[in-house]
């Protein structure tokens, strides 16, 4: 079937006008906000974002107050969305943003490219969604809703698929009347009728246009490579409570062994690949006190990249005191870890010991 962007770009916005969300960075979609929301929903559901992007504008209203802020208040207000990365390259954005453009968010799709930890995508979201240019966006949802347009066969992570779903969606937006409305409308076709599984393809804008849906094999599309067998590994960790109830937290500035994100506060573990092995010498090593009263709580599972991750709370007393200063340590009142920046993972342990 033929690819008619211009019939595509009207019947999306048409689309868009009547069925779009009512998402928090749409009521002012400012380059700021734009981008905090685009870089919080990389790999994150949209539900789960929407509380954080909240919080986090309200802590941080603009680039300047993002760039006057700590690291460590940034991975705060992060905490329990993951993949940290983000949350420090956008600290890191803010600042050369502040250097390099005198703290306005640059207009020029070349220089928003240019900031750190801004891709193709996000700088195209960016440059049509907050300044109405004509810049292709193709994430999964985009990708999905393309190759079925198309009914493309091939891997659409290959460097090919890839070249022609880009092409595809730069047609797409550079016929829309409205960039910033076209592109939004594929992302969220994509996500709310062009699905994964079970796609609505009755109530879909495209659909007599769609080869996929015209040769009956929409639900076979996207093809895409078989992913790897996630691995498995367990980690024991110790939650130690001195005698005033405080409990004891360390702090990685590199990943090391750990699956764990560093450069938070956490409880000391190590793998435990053999619970016929015990963990408690090499856990009293790391924090440099004896340990007793040793009890075990029930696993805390977590998906981290490709690896199914069991970890362990090892729950135990000391009335020593830590010796040791590498790695960063420190005791914490229960009441602190609320504020601190810290893995879900690690929150999770403590609710479980």
């Amino acid at each position: 079937m033929k690819f008619d962007p211009q019939s595509i770009a009207r019947r999306l916005a048409s689309w868009f006008s009547r069925h779009a969300r009512e998402l928090p960075w749409r009521s002012n979609p400012d380059p700021y906000r734009v981008w905090i929301s685009e870089i919080m929903l990389q790999q994150t559901q949209v539900a789960t974002v929407i509380p954080y992007f909240e919080r986090f504008i309200a802590r941080f209203p603009d680039v300047r107050a993002l760039a006057a802020a700590h690291l460590d208040d940034v991975l705060a207000q992060w905490s329990g969305l993951g993949y940290y990365r983000r949350a420090r390259m956008l600290h890191a954005c803010s600042r050369e943003i502040i250097a390099t453009h005198g703290g306005e968010f640059p207009g020029d799709y070349e220089a928003i490219l240019d900031l750190p930890g801004i891709g193709r995508y996000t700088a195209g979201a960016i440059a049509s969604i907050a300044f109405g240019q004509p810049r292709p966006v193709l994430d999964g949802n985009v990708e999905r809703v393309l190759a079925r347009l198309t009914a493309l066969r091939a891997d659409v992570k290959s460097a090919a698929a890839q070249k022609k779903l880009w092409f595809w969606a730069t047609e797409v937006v550079e016929a829309a009347k409205s960039p910033s409305t076209v592109n939004q409308a594929l992302m969220e076709l994509g996500a709310m009728v062009c699905t994964p599984q079970n796609p609505g393809c009755k109530v879909c804008p495209l659909r007599a246009t769609c080869a996929a849906k015209h040769a009956g094999i929409q639900e076979q599309l996207p093809v895409r490579r078989k992913a790897a067998a996630s691995k498995a590994i367990r980690y024991a960790a110790l939650i130690l409570c001195d005698a005033r109830g405080r409990v004891l937290l360390t702090r990685r500035e590199k990943s090391g062994e750990s699956l764990l994100p560093h450069g938070l506060w956490e409880f000391p573990h190590v793998v435990w690949p053999a619970r016929k092995v015990s963990p408690l010498r090499e856990l009293s090593a790391i924090a440099g006190v004896s340990i007793t009263a040793v009890s075990e709580a029930a696993p805390v599972r977590h998906a981290i990249m490709n690896y199914r991750v069991e970890l362990v709370a090892l729950a135990a007393k000391t009335s020593g005191r830590v010796t040791k200063t590498r790695p960063p340590q420190q005791w914490f009142k229960p009441a602190e870890l609320a504020s601190l920046p810290m893995a879900s993972a690690t929150r999770k342990l403590f609710i479980a010991r």
